[in-house]
């Protein structure tokens, strides 16, 4: 897991690395040990007060578009920077009035083992119809609990941080100083494949 200091230094070096005119400010930076998701505000496009909602909307996604477009060359030259020093994929999104965009992320696989209880929970899923598969429905199940327990998962990152400072200044502090760098580029270090590289 990455400690919040780790998330605030790769939030401070896009912060400082972007190009001042490529958004409006940077929105959010979110990492994981596969993928650092990049998220930045740009302008609503300027409409007359009595546009419709179906107008606002095409607007919204022709001004994503617009700008996904223009702005690939240097979003793809600040991704090989930062794929190299955090050794993760770098995925892009936008935020243009109320609309959040993603243009890309990872698909990373994760292996599990499960018992005939819980493949029984996955099956009924896929007859039902939410799922199309196992690990559709496995992923249905995981943006449920996201969903319903987001405070519950916050307490625990931040206890996991709190254990990791405590560890930190434990009595093998000193010995395990040597690789202290190494460990922290491996947990910055990740790989997946992009489902929309640029």
């Amino acid at each position: 897991m990455i400690t919040r200091e780790q998330h605030e230094k790769v939030r401070g070096w896009f912060a400082g690395r972007l190009p001042d005119e490529l958004f409006e400010g940077l929105d959010e930076v979110t990492v994981d040990r596969e993928e650092i998701t990049v998220v930045g505000r740009i302008p609503e496009p300027r409409l007359a007060a009595e546009a419709s909602a179906a107008e606002r909307e095409a607007a919204v996604r022709a001004r994503v578009q617009e700008f996904r477009e223009r702005s690939r060359a240097a979003r793809v030259a600040v991704a090989r920077e930062a794929e190299h020093r955090f050794r993760r994929k770098v995925s892009w999104g936008v935020r243009c009035g109320a609309e959040r965009t993603l243009f890309t992320h990872v698909a990373a696989p994760v292996m599990t083992r499960l018992r005939q209880p819980q493949r029984q929970v996955l099956d009924t899923l896929v007859a039902a119809g939410v799922a199309r598969s196992r690990s559709d429905a496995l992923a249905w199940c995981v943006r449920l609990v996201q969903r319903h327990t987001d405070d519950w998962l916050g307490e625990l990152r931040d206890s996991l941080e709190h254990v990791q400072r405590v560890r930190a200044q434990g009595p093998d502090t000193e010995h395990a100083g040597n690789t202290a760098d190494t460990a922290d580029a491996e947990d910055v270090a990740g790989a997946g494949e992009a489902e929309d590289a640029e």
